[in-house]
């Protein structure tokens, strides 16, 4: 296996990386800082941002990513202090498992303004300093929810298959930059928040995780996209499915007990 370039060997590293204020994107804020990286850590949340600042030593800056002015002055405070080679999105989330018969139109709009629009409109920002770096990197936090559909899922399918989608689309298009463009999608990922986010009760949101061996863990996720974003440039980890052993698919979840 390739080794990951460190501190030692080249110039520090840094990242903007999104949703940092909880689950992976805290846990990747944490395992880059640890590695040596600079990194930008981004949520809308300025408290825990601060407190995950003071623990790991990333620069918190308080953003929502769908909001224009957020987005231009995040861009101007990261030029600023330097600029960034590396930019992780990973904000997004679910809102509801509705039937489509009984979807919540504003849980569907929620989920495209975040998980696909956010990342357009920080990818949009961002691409010109990246392109001026030469050695760029886009990685986009997706799900197995944007390659299989499931019942009930049909918003939060649509929203990380439209992520998937231009994911593709940004890699092909960015190439002749010397972007390398990367997905992750995790599959089963027990965290703190997004099953509670998800199905707004926390009985409900425990049911999910029921009798599952070791699912997957916000610091699994993270150390994978620490890799992908470690390796050396010219080395495109393009797509990267990580799920738990227990979960051989999306529809087959073994749960004992």
């Amino acid at each position: 296996m390739i080794a990951p370039e460190t501190s030692s060997t080249v110039s520090q590293k840094t990242a903007v990386v999104t949703g940092a204020s909880t689950g992976i994107g805290e846990a990747t804020v944490r395992a880059l800082t640890a590695d040596g990286w600079k990194v930008f850590a981004v949520a809308r949340r300025a408290e825990r941002l601060e407190t995950l600042g003071a623990e790991s030593g990333a620069v918190p800056f308080a953003a929502d990513i769908t909001n224009d002015d957020d987005v231009a002055a995040l861009l101007s405070a990261v030029t600023e202090a330097g600029g960034a080679d590396t930019l992780i999105n990973i904000a997004g989330g679910a809102r509801g498992a509705d039937t489509l018969a009984n979807a919540q139109t504003e849980d569907w709009d929620w989920m495209y303004q975040v998980n696909v629009l956010g990342t357009l409109k920080l990818t949009r920002a961002f691409l010109p300093m990246l392109r001026a770096n030469g050695e760029g990197t886009v990685l986009n936090l997706t799900s197995t929810a944007g390659f299989t559909a499931y019942e009930g899922g049909g918003g939060y399918n649509a929203a990380k298959f439209a992520q998937h989608a231009m994911t593709g689309a940004l890699r092909l298009e960015e190439a002749e930059n010397n972007i390398r463009v990367i997905e992750v999608a995790p599959g089963l990922v027990h965290t703190e928040e997004f099953a509670l986010n998800r199905l707004g009760d926390a009985t409900a949101a425990a049911k999910v995780y029921a009798g599952v061996e070791k699912p997957l863990t916000p610091e699994d996720v993270a150390d994978v996209v620490k890799y992908a974003v470690s390796v050396p440039h010219h080395i495109n980890l393009d797509e990267i499915i990580v799920r738990p052993v227990a979960q051989a698919a999306t529809h087959k979840l073994i749960r004992k007990g």
